[in-house]
């Protein structure tokens, strides 16, 4: 079972690789050019391209916005559906910066909010903090949670909510020996969303 779920996973990488490199060459950029336009360097986004590395949350978001899409289009293989139910047998599990993450939702390029499970398992050893453009929300399902922002820090028990500006740096972290369920919702600036259309 567990050699099932990593070739399900190496799978997914690779389909997730062939995507991002769909488009960066439909826009006619190199990998240097995305290196530049990201902060990533080209060695680093190269092997995602390949499926060799798995992206964390933090690049996704950034992809996105550099593609100026939604992190459900960075995963789409089709032309995305009419379709918003999106069932839990077919939400895959990605693991990026310690954290195991799927997505919510099935919107695809023209989605602004980006709906994520996240599980923040106790034992993860991060002492970075992220940042990106937009906004988040998140809501806690299980366990305690650490959110570092900025220079203050808020504890959070089950069915606490906490909405902030992504663009300071933060951090979640799971607290005591239980892992930590939250849902995240995480939308663009709008002057982000606006680029898309022109």
């Amino acid at each position: 079972m567990v050699n099932d779920n990593k070739t399900l996973l190496q799978s997914d990488l690779v389909r997730l690789g062939s995507r991002l490199r769909f488009l960066r060459t439909q826009r006619g950029w190199t990998l240097g050019e995305l290196a530049r336009r990201t902060n990533l360097s080209e060695a680093y986004l190269s092997r995602i391209e390949s499926g060799d590395r798995q992206p964390s949350l933090a690049v996704l978001f950034e992809l996105a916005r550099t593609y100026h899409t939604s992190m459900a289009a960075l995963f789409e293989v089709e032309p995305p559906s009419s379709a918003v139910v999106v069932r839990s047998v077919d939400a895959n599990v990605y693991e990026g910066n310690g954290l195991l993450y799927s997505l919510l939702s099935n919107k695809g390029s023209l989605a602004n909010l980006h709906p994520i499970h996240v599980t923040i398992p106790a034992q993860r050893q991060n002492e970075c903090l992220y940042q990106h453009e937009g906004e988040e929300w998140l809501y806690v399902l299980s366990g305690e949670l650490r959110l570092t922002l900025g220079e203050e820090e808020h504890i959070l028990q089950p069915f606490d909510a906490a909405h902030f500006d992504a663009g300071i740096p933060h951090r979640l972290d799971a607290l005591g020996d239980r892992d930590t369920e939250i849902l995240l919702v995480s939308c663009e600036a709008s002057h982000a969303l606006l680029r898309s259309y022109l």
